[in-house]
């Protein structure tokens, strides 16, 4: 359903955001291999989660990367999706054709825009807090 850059970023905020919620910076390394991502791919996604202000990103000693508590109630799935592939998920063609549209639909078109519409509806509806706090109660998992 998503990228690799998009499932990558997810889990890597997600990952971020449980451990914000226990006071920690996490490293590159650290959230790389906690996510089983490759180090380098995964310091550009952080990148880009960084300037979409996303995540913050710390330097020196003590640095890394962390959530403040107070803005993950506010970040949506949605946000995370659309800093790393745009809005192609919201709008994209289900056969990946450029020329798809109302006027002139591809053969799943009709079937596909209700997938598309509650998958939108699931991102711009769940934050990353909720999603930190299912790993911190132990209700959801991040390991592989």
């Amino acid at each position: 359903m998503f990228s690799k850059t998009c499932e990558y970023g997810i889990r890597a905020t997600i990952f971020i955001a449980s451990q914000s919620y226990q006071n920690n910076r996490v490293g590159l390394k650290d959230i790389a291999q906690k996510i089983d991502s490759p180090e380098a791919f995964t310091a550009k996604i952080l990148q880009i989660l960084s300037k979409n202000n996303i995540i913050n990103s710390i330097k020196g000693v003590g640095g890394g990367f962390e959530i403040p508590k107070e803005t993950m109630s506010e970040i949506k799935l949605s946000h995370i999706v659309t800093a790393l592939e745009g809005d192609s998920v919201f709008t994209g063609c289900g056969l990946g054709l450029s020329s798809c549209s109302e006027e002139h639909p591809c053969p799943v078109h009709e079937k596909f825009k209700s997938i598309r519409n509650e998958l939108a509806f699931m991102l711009e509806n769940t934050n990353l807090e909720e999603l930190a706090l299912g790993i911190k109660t132990g209700d959801t998992f991040l390991r592989y």
